[in-house]
């Protein structure tokens, strides 16, 4: 394996943030290894999604929304899998991209975002502030049994993940256990989040452990609006699908150029609506600073009244009732006698009145010429109502920055697979396209399935990327460390061949002799750089032999495999 291929497959192991962001690939190789997981195919048994068999998978969808509410948790603890230096990983990085454009598109590399994130100090919002100088967080992506692990950490008492293990948890299930084609999930990536886009209905967006559907994205609550922010203000840096990739500052991709436009097509519409009373309602629940020029009229015993609109929003804060939906009548009811006037407020524009001239005049706010028609219907009412216009239009027009179509497209075997088939059925189709799609082929070294791939990426991934392992045990004398090791619960999070690396060892505090055994190797490579080391596996133990010593520790993987680590190995 050559130096760039190895750097590539190590990072399928890893998946630090920065990775993904260099190799696309990884992102849906990590759907596919969770697509492989008998994890996510054991929720199929679990009564609530049985009790949904043949329903929709949309209803289905919706219920592995709350399933995931209530057994993951979304973790923004950047210290979880350790610190690295910048010098270190764009020197690792400089082959593929270089530093100046990893700065422009990755936020641990200095990426800031667009005015709207300098406005609410979004890097000291993820924290990101808290590291100085030259080092950063690794910011991995975890595989469902890494998020699942959790539950045995310290402060946590279900499943957790952040953005990019979400989203890949999402597509995985949404295929596994809600039968939605992989053709219709995409992923999307933004230097600072990670969502899906789902083609089912009018199109479902995956934020964190939240959906969020067409309506729900117009609503103009304060979690749709926080789930708007990274489309608004972001350049989408990757979309990846089953056909391939698009990366905004790759000239190549391997995405099938129908696929990539179809869903451009179709997030376009999903980001577009038209302007009605219940959308102008959404406007102003999220425009509070227009409440003061508004108000709303009700018909009552023959006559009209009038109340404001930072008062009516105060009565629907709290109420299951909404301004302008099939409930509207309801809220108004609530409202106290007190807080109606018989009197329209003259310096007030009536939200009716608004709409009818726009029904009347039929305007079209997607139209320049009839937003300035708009604006001076309003501006008696309202300063600067250009402005007022502009910002109504762009709460129901989102053009998202997208990599552009304008590419090299390479063609390349699509992932194939069928809800349908059973989960064997998937690991043997996938397997069958490894010498033909790279994603297929890095999918298994991100399911860490080690009789099915080699083992110089994991153990370089072990040895180079794990510094929490080197931390926890960095006040103890080797001893000490053995005999931690030992102590641990012998059970691997992952099942059969699998492996775990060292930081997921010390993080959940379990693991198999294997996976002891390359995690005391980290250990001790830390401590003496230029120690040579070898490993030895076999299928009941494993053994981490230096010059003067020899550690042993019982397995139940049954994987042999004998390689020296350290200075020398690569020659050996």
């Amino acid at each position: 394996m050559n130096p760039q291929d190895l750097e590539k497959y190590s990072s399928a192991i890893t998946l630090s943030d920065m990775e993904v962001f260099v190799f696309p690939e990884l992102m849906y190789s990590l759907v596919l290894a969770n697509i492989m997981s008998p994890l996510i195919w054991r929720w199929r048994e679990e009564d609530c999604f049985r009790r949904l068999a043949g329903k929709s998978p949309y209803k289905r969808l919706m219920r592995l929304k709350q399933y995931i509410m209530d057994e993951f948790e979304f973790n923004l603890d950047l210290n979880t899998w350790g610190l690295t230096h910048k010098d270190v990983e764009i020197a690792r990085f400089s082959p593929f991209l270089s530093p100046e454009a990893i700065a422009r598109s990755n936020a641990l590399f200095g990426y800031e975002g667009d005015q709207y994130y300098f406005d609410v100090d979004i890097r000291r919002h993820f924290g990101l502030d808290q590291y100085e100088g030259d080092v950063i967080p690794y910011w991995k992506t975890e595989t469902v049994e890494a998020m699942a692990a959790f539950r045995l950490k310290e402060g946590y008492k279900t499943g957790a993940g952040e953005c990019v293990s979400l989203s890949t948890l999402y597509a995985a299930a949404a295929f596994v256990v809600c039968g939605i084609p992989l053709e219709d999930i995409f992923l999307v990536l933004t230097p600072l989040h990670s969502q899906n886009f789902i083609d089912i209905s009018d199109g479902v967006l995956t934020n964190n452990r939240r959906l969020v559907t067409k309506s729900m994205w117009f609503n103009g609550t304060e979690i749709s609006n926080k789930a708007q922010r990274a489309l608004r203000n972001e350049q989408v840096t990757i979309v990846a699908h089953p056909t391939g990739y698009v990366h905004c500052l790759y000239e190549q991709a391997t995405i099938d150029p129908a696929a990539y436009e179809r869903f451009r097509d179709r997030l376009a519409a999903y980001l577009s609506a038209d302007l009605d009373a219940l959308m102008f309602a959404n406007f102003l629940r999220t425009h509070q600073e227009y409440h003061r020029y508004f108000q709303f009229c009700r018909h009552s015993r023959g006559r009209a009244m009038f109340v404001k609109a930072e008062v009516l929003y105060k009565y629907e804060h709290g109420s299951p009732y909404r301004i302008a939906d099939h409930t509207f009548d309801k809220l108004l009811d609530e409202v106290s006698g007190d807080d109606y006037s018989v009197s329209k407020c003259i310096d007030r524009l009536c939200a009716e009145q608004m709409m009818a001239f726009i029904r009347y005049e039929k305007i079209d706010i997607h139209r320049a010429e009839d937003r300035r028609r708009l604006a001076t219907y309003v501006k008696a009412f309202i300063p600067d109502a250009e402005a007022f216009a502009e910002k109504l239009y762009a709460f129901i027009h989102l053009e998202p920055r997208l990599p552009d179509s304008d590419k090299q497209y390479l063609k390349t075997p699509p992932i194939q697979v069928d809800p349908e088939m059973d989960r064997q059925q998937i690991i043997e189709a996938i397997e069958a396209l490894r010498p033909h799609n790279p994603t297929a082929d890095l999918a298994f070294y991100a399911y860490r399935d080690m009789t099915r791939c080699r083992w110089e990426p994991f153990i370089k991934a072990a040895l180079e990327r794990n510094p929490v392992s080197v931390e926890h045990f960095a006040q103890r004398p080797l001893s000490q460390v053995v005999e931690a090791l030992r102590g641990m619960p012998d059970q691997s999070i992952y099942d059969g061949p699998r492996l775990a690396q060292p930081d997921e060892v010390v993080n959940f505090g379990a693991g198999d002799g294997v996976e002891k055994a390359i995690t005391l190797a980290n250990v001790i490579h830390a401590r003496r750089p230029q120690a040579r080391l070898d490993l030895d596996i076999e299928p009941n133990q494993a053994v981490v032999r230096t010059d003067d010593a020899a550690y042993a520790f019982a397995s139940t993987k049954g994987l042999r495999h004998r390689m020296p680590l350290g200075p020398g190995a690569d020659e050996a």
